[in-house]
């Protein structure tokens, strides 16, 4: 899936991910009467509600990206109703020949993991068949446990030929409180970023790693320190937009052959009609005003890259 992943990149000259990421006060007003009318005020409508966001969000950039990243957290916090909207997404996305990042952050050890694994992208067995889960590209993986919760993930990535995102250092304020700290003359991040080319050894792709990094984009001097301790991993960025990061931060996260790293932005893009800079197009046409944010990334990344 990493060399599918690096095609969608080069072909369509974008190394984008979108995040959907659909809080409902993303949602705009229609949509959501819509689905209040059909379901009431429920989690089942909260559910319809993102899902014909997402869906037409997805119609609209699916030609510009080669990725999408939903964030499950958005989705069960409806719970059942707001699953099963993930896994529609995700099944919408396949369909589209988008590769699908799930951002479900897992990280525990031994049978535990090995579900988590199973579950998002690998095949579960039930007596004398097998059936995918939830059945993502790549999943975000936390390795506070260590080793025992990244192996099963190694797995089921050799076995069906799938990914994982690591976080090494992300992008939120307080990320330093743990991942800066010194461990010897390193700091930790230093030391799981060396970990993730390690993992990746063991899983190679034509080119780069199934094991890929998460590296925030607000930290862009971290960035290029850390594509050095990992040449063959993909580094996911997020950050970009809303939280901070720039394209004119962004050139170091990737490899001289202007490849190693796919830059995500969620509510920037999803949420573009709410911006100013694109309240022109107002909330009956939020699809469109979202495939104007990811051309605008998309301008900011090339001349980022040019400079």
């Amino acid at each position: 899936m990493i060399n599918y992943l690096v095609d969608g990149i080069r072909k369509k000259e974008a190394p984008i991910v979108v995040g959907l990421d659909p809080m409902l006060k993303y949602v705009p007003e229609h949509l959501k009467k819509e689905a209040f009318a059909a379901f009431g005020e429920t989690p089942e409508g909260a559910a319809e509600a993102i899902w014909q966001f997402n869906k037409q969000i997805v119609d609209a950039v699916q030609d510009l990206v080669p990725a999408v990243k939903p964030q499950i957290a958005m989705y069960e916090q409806f719970g059942v109703a707001g699953v099963q909207a993930f896994q529609k997404t995700v099944d919408y996305c396949r369909s589209k020949g988008l590769v699908i990042i799930g951002d479900i952050k897992r990280g525990d050890i031994g049978s535990t993991s090995e579900a988590y694994a199973v579950g998002h992208l690998g095949q579960v067995q039930i007596g004398e068949s097998r059936f995918y889960g939830f059945h993502e590209d790549f999943a975000t993986v936390n390795p506070y446990l260590g080793s025992d919760g990244v192996k099963p993930f190694l797995k089921v990535c050799a076995e069906e030929k799938k990914g994982i995102f690591v976080l090494v250092k992300t992008s939120n304020p307080s990320s330093g409180e743990f991942q800066d700290q010194m461990i010897g003359d390193k700091t930790l991040y230093t030391l799981v970023a060396e970990k993730v080319a390690q993992w990746g050894e063991e899983v190679m792709g034509d080119t780069y790693s199934y094991v890929g990094a998460v590296v925030g984009a607000t930290y862009p001097e971290m960035g290029a320190a850390l594509r050095k301790v990992m040449p063959k991993t993909y580094i996911l960025v997020p950050g970009y937009g809303a939280q901070g990061g720039k394209g004119s931060d962004l050139k170091a996260f990737f490899n001289a052959d202007g490849l190693g790293a796919i830059v995500n932005s969620s509510r920037g893009i999803i949420a573009a009609y709410q911006q100013e800079k694109y309240a022109q197009y107002g909330a009956e046409h939020f699809a469109e005003a979202s495939r104007a944010a990811v051309l605008d990334m998309k301008e900011d990344l090339r001349q980022a890259w040019e400079r």
